[in-house]
């Protein structure tokens, strides 16, 4: 972008995995994407509009990030055989549990609403589980069994997000 004297405006994420050779970067990404924001934006104590709009106005240098001295960890609820074939449709259950829970967070990827209105599974990804801890290890333990809480038919999560925190 600089050599076509375009500036960057905006955030770029870095996915890191940690290896026994050290940390190794897996991708970049220049946006706000799911579920890497789903750790974040949960314990971000300033406004997110403010930081956008000091992105724009490139005076994001005058804004001091503040974060809770805590820790999230998001697990993804998919639809068995995502990312190829998957079926959609199926009625989400459980939802209500998040209602009042302070540190759980339930995020909508590929849902959707049926003509009842019912919420229903309408992708692969369908939801992000979130949830704080005061460490890594509690904030996954609560992530696991907050993504107990929520129902659908065909339902997969993996079993080994962060597991490295346990072996740490």
């Amino acid at each position: 972008m600089r050599a076509e004297g375009r500036d960057f405006v905006g955030v770029l994420f870095c996915g890191l995995m940690l290896t026994p050779d050290g940390p190794k970067v897996l991708e970049y990404n220049a946006r706000f994407g799911d579920p890497e924001t789903q750790v974040v934006l949960p314990r971000m104590k300033n406004d997110i509009i403010e930081v956008m709009q000091a992105c724009v106005n490139g005076t994001l240098s005058e804004i001091q990030l503040e974060f809770e001295d805590n820790a999230a960890v998001c697990v993804v609820l998919a639809s068995d055989g995502y990312p190829e074939h998957y079926e959609k449709g199926f009625p989400i259950t459980g939802l209500e549990a998040f209602d009042d829970k302070d540190g759980y967070f339930v995020f909508h990827a590929g849902s959707g609403k049926n003509a009842e209105g019912q919420i229903v599974t309408n992708g692969g990804r369908v939801l992000g589980v979130t949830a704080l801890g005061a460490d890594l290890k509690q904030a996954r333990a609560n992530a696991y069994a907050a993504t107990e809480w929520i129902h659908f038919d065909n339902k997969y999560k993996r079993n080994d997000i962060g597991k490295a925190i346990d072996e740490a």
